[in-house]
Parts: C-alpha cells; sequence; structure tokens
C-alpha cells in the first residue's frame, strides 16, 4: 500500500531533486559570472568603464613615465596649473569614494541637526523652568491669609504694583 514508507520514500526523492536542481543553478551561476552581458539600457556605461580600466591598465613603464611628465609639468608650472592638477584628480574620484562623501555630508548635516534641536530644547526647559518659577512666587503671595484666614490683600497689591512698575 502507500503507508509511511512510501511517503517517506517520496520525500527523499523530492529533497535529491531539489538538492539537484540547486546544484545546476549555482554551475550556471559561476558561468554567467564570466560572460560580458549586460543588460541593454546599461550597456554603455559597462563599455565606458571597461575602456578607462583598459586605459589605466596600460605597461608600468608607460605609467612610470606618464608620473615622471606630470612630476616635470608640475615643477615648471605656477601654483596656478598645480592647483588644476589637482583639481583633476580630485574629479576623477570612484563611486565609492562620491558614496563616502555624500555619507559623510548627510552624517554631519544630521549632527548639524541634532545639535540644533538640543539647544532649543535646553532654551525651552530654560523658559519654562523660569515660567513656573515666576508663577510659583507670584502664587505664594497671592494664597497667603491672614491670621483669621482672610486673603492679604495688601501683599496682593504690592504684588499689582510691581507687575505694573515692571510693565512700564
Amino acid at each position: 500500500g502507500r503507508g509511511f514508507a512510501f511517503r517517506r520514500k517520496q520525500k527523499i526523492e523530492r529533497q535529491y531533486r531539489k538538492l539537484l536542481k540547486k546544484r545546476r543553478q549555482v554551475d550556471s551561476q559561476q558561468g554567467d559570472q564570466f560572460t560580458d552581458t549586460y543588460p541593454e539600457h546599461l550597456k554603455h556605461l559597462y563599455l565606458a568603464e571597461e575602456e578607462k580600466l583598459k586605459k589605466r591598465r596600460r605597461t608600468p613603464d608607460d605609467s612610470v613615465s606618464s608620473e615622471e611628465k606630470l612630476n616635470k609639468a608640475a615643477e615648471t608650472c605656477t601654483f596656478s596649473s598645480r592647483l588644476v592638477v589637482t583639481q583633476e584628480k580630485v574629479k576623477n574620484k570612484t563611486s565609492n569614494q562620491k558614496a563616502k562623501e555624500e555619507y559623510e555630508k548627510i552624517k554631519a548635516e544630521q549632527a548639524r541637526k541634532k545639535e540644533e534641536a538640543e539647544k532649543r530644547k535646553q532654551q525651552r526647559e530654560e523658559a519654562q523652568r523660569l515660567y513656573k518659577k515666576k508663577k510659583m512666587e507670584a502664587y505664594k503671595i497671592l494664597s497667603k491669609k491672614t491670621k483669621k484666614g482672610q486673603p492679604n490683600l495688601n501683599l496682593q497689591v504690592e504684588f499689582l504694583l510691581q507687575k505694573i512698575q515692571q510693565n512700564t
């Protein structure tokens, strides 16, 4: 019949097929890894990058001589032309360097905003503390009572007089 042994056999067969399928996918991925097939809409970018790399990969003798030429040119030129050379080097940044710079900019902006928010919070807390202090003093003066439990009108009038004098 179709008991537990049959189900176990089917399960093992399924696992085996799955394993074979994974191996085929891994093999095909490794094969695709070294081919030059690019998406059509990005092909021009990849080809341009390849050209740049080919130009950079020239023989070491060429690179040494070009560096020597640059050094000689820099020595003979004025300071302003040296700035131009360094600016050209700065312009030729890799995407990783650009991303790092942008990340640093964003981090600095976030830190600045956080600092400003902290200052505003401290100022607000200080203002609230002063406000509560004034309120408490006013409440103490206005809530004083005489021995018989009546409100002390002399203190209230003095408080109002002080308030008017401060405003003018």
